[in-house]
């Protein structure tokens, strides 16, 4: 009977402290800051001035996006302390994640272009100048009624 009543920390014989490494958890915030700085002020203040150079900017915008996403993976996932096999095994179908998005995207950009390319009542509507609508007020005509009009009658 006293065999079931003993504690959880006198059966295993040691006690597990779980303490928190406040330094690794303040290194990881101020990367993730910074990278998010470079981001934004890239993104923002640097870029809209050299629009010849807007792919660069994309790519580069694309890495830091990534190293940011690998470096949280790393730490909240705890990936960073597991085995290769474990790491490859969460990193591969990340990297297939990407794979499909990059995939569907251009395959839609794709037919968006044929489409406007191909589609003869595109290419005519395109063509077409649009008509300026009337006012608000001036939808029916000044002497018109508004009511009910009979339809005429062909004999």
């Amino acid at each position: 009977m006293e065999k079931f009543e003993t504690s959880h920390t006198a059966e295993h014989g040691h006690e597990e402290k779980h303490s928190f490494d406040t330094k690794a958890i303040w290194r990881t915030f101020w990367i993730l800051l910074v990278i998010t700085c470079i981001e934004l002020i890239v993104g923002m203040f640097i870029a809209p001035h050299f629009h010849s150079l807007k792919l660069m900017f994309n790519v580069l915008y694309i890495i830091f996006t990534l190293a940011k996403a690998f470096y949280i993976i790393a730490e909240f996932m705890h990936l960073r302390h597991e085995i290769k096999n474990m790491i490859m095994t969460v990193a591969i179908p990340a990297l297939l994640f990407i794979w499909f998005i990059t995939a569907f995207l251009w395959d839609g950009n794709s037919y968006k272009n044929l489409r406007n390319n191909y589609d003869p009542h595109h290419k005519e509507q395109s063509k077409v100048k649009a008509e300026a609508k009337p006012a608000h007020g001036e939808e029916h005509g000044a002497g018109e009624s508004h009511g009910a009009e009979k339809p005429e009658t062909v004999h």
